[in-house]
């Protein structure tokens, strides 16, 4: 794996290059965010944006949309994948605030991942993203990037967030979080990365 003297000069090259690096789920509320988020399971984020708008104009509060026909809902979100799995979740998701927390998304990990349709990544972009927590999501990107390059080496999503969160001071999580996502799409993609051009070839185990 990568030193540990080397993973602050990674971090700090990748924060360098993608200064812009943040969520790309489009959203103007925590209700948004994880409404957005569970919908981009094995989906886009630019897929999810497309359909978002006109959903949440439609339900604009969990309210509207604990009250929604999941088959109407589905309607709306049909262009992305599981759409109708994906439309019976966020309607349950809705119920659930309403009934359980005012309908008010709750700002702790337990209480998230008790909703339907929300897992570890889905609670920890919320946690990070909306609530402003230290929080390390793990989605391909960052589980290929970061086991690629050597940050950690692991076989699992959670296992890898384990090794980042005990490798990566907490005060830069979320960050990395968002580093990593950026450099896979544009630089790292899994099929063919451009080492060639990446800026921290000279660190990476892949090449080596």
């Amino acid at each position: 794996m990568v030193k540990n003297e080397d993973i602050k000069k990674i971090l700090d090259t990748l924060e360098e290059i993608y200064p812009e690096a943040e969520c790309a789920l489009t959203h103007k509320s925590v209700y948004q965010l994880i409404v957005a988020v569970a919908l981009s399971a094995q989906t886009t984020d630019k897929s999810v944006n497309l359909v978002t708008p006109a959903l949440f104009e439609k339900y604009p509060t969990p309210y509207e949309l604990a009250e929604a026909d999941p088959k109407e809902v589905a309607e709306y979100i049909k262009r992305i994948g599981m759409y109708k799995t994906k439309s019976k979740n966020i309607v349950g998701l809705a119920k659930s605030l309403v009934d359980n927390y005012g309908g008010e998304v709750p700002d702790n990990y337990d209480d998230l991942v008790s909703l339907p349709g929300v897992g570890r990544k889905t609670a920890n972009v919320v946690l990070s993203v909306g609530f402003g927590q230290q929080r390390i999501a793990v989605d391909t990107h960052v589980f290929r990037v970061a086991n690629r390059i050597g940050l950690t080496n692991e076989k699992d999503v959670l296992k890898t967030e384990l090794s980042l969160m005990e490798r990566i001071p907490e005060e830069r999580w979320s960050r990395t979080h968002h580093s990593l996502i950026y450099h896979g799409r544009q630089c790292c993609d899994a099929r063919k990365p451009k080492c060639d051009d990446c800026p921290i070839e000279e660190y990476c185990d892949y090449v080596k």
